[in-house]
């Protein structure tokens, strides 16, 4: 089993291009399915200081821009990247407006200048980076003294329905892999920023039956990506031995899909 307490996850987490690769297919589904996503953006912008007003911001793995174009309603006159991995997202994206540019880059290896930044907003886009501290130390020099980096994550325990019901078919990686919550305070409390809010929230989805939720994360461009993830196609007695298990979860609203979301809010030093 994969230790999960490690601070930074290499051969762990999926490669980088297969990340892209997925979410610039899943670019024209993306927005139909994503009420997780939307709701998780939602409390992150929420949670920042109340009188803060960024002139540049940054959307850190803006995806589809749906955080992008909000950012932009929230503070009118501001100036914003939208950056993501996935070329395809970008594409999508761009005619949308929001930001003032659209860059594909990496967060761990940010394509901006030194102190540039008043906040850098990022939603449900980190836990895909295995170098963690690379994305924090970018982070504090991308923004200016005094400025906010925002996040929201996904820790371990999310999807647990999902892993325990194929752990009970054939054993074998089929739900994404993610870090402790407590590794992401380690992380946090250690880097040149300053902690001014770190907490993990449990949001809970339901569905009709287990398809539903397969098509979802499918859609999302967020099915399994892990490295020792089965190959081919999955067997009819595979799939039947996956429902049976699910249904031993099953709630009076349906099957429930837990996502633990960690929500930080970190501030650079004046």
């Amino acid at each position: 089993m994969t230790d999960l307490s490690l601070p930074n996850l290499p051969g762990a987490l999926p490669d980088k291009r297969q990340v892209a690769a997925s979410f610039s297919r899943a670019a024209a589904s993306y927005d139909s399915v994503a009420e997780l996503q939307r709701d998780v953006g939602r409390q992150l912008l929420g949670r920042m200081p109340q009188d803060f007003v960024p002139q540049r911001w940054l959307d850190l793995g803006c995806g589809t821009g749906h955080f992008s174009r909000a950012l932009d309603e929230q503070f009118p006159g501001s100036h914003g990247v939208a950056l993501d991995i996935a070329e395809g997202m970008l594409n999508h994206a761009r005619p949308l407006g929001g930001a003032t540019h659209f860059v594909a880059g990496d967060a761990e290896r940010l394509p901006l200048q030194d102190s540039t930044c008043d906040l850098i907003f990022s939603s449900l886009a980190v836990q895909w980076c295995a170098d963690f501290d690379s994305v924090l130390s970018e982070a504090f020099r991308v923004l200016k003294p005094g400025g906010i980096f925002a996040f929201a994550s996904l820790c371990v325990g999310t999807l647990f329905e999902l892993r325990d019901s194929w752990r009970e078919v054939d054993g074998m990686v089929h739900v994404n892999r993610f870090r402790e919550f407590g590794v992401y305070q380690q992380l946090c409390a250690a880097s040149a920023l300053n902690v001014v809010s770190l907490q993990n929230l449990a949001h809970v989805l339901h569905y009709p039956d287990v398809r539903s939720l397969t098509h979802e994360l499918k859609a999302l461009g967020a099915h399994n990506l892990n490295p020792g993830r089965p190959g081919g196609l999955t067997g009819r007695a595979r799939i039947l031995g996956l429902i049976e298990a699910y249904e031993q979860f099953r709630q009076a609203q349906g099957l429930p899909a837990t996502y633990q979301v960690v929500y930080a809010v970190l501030e650079k030093p004046l």
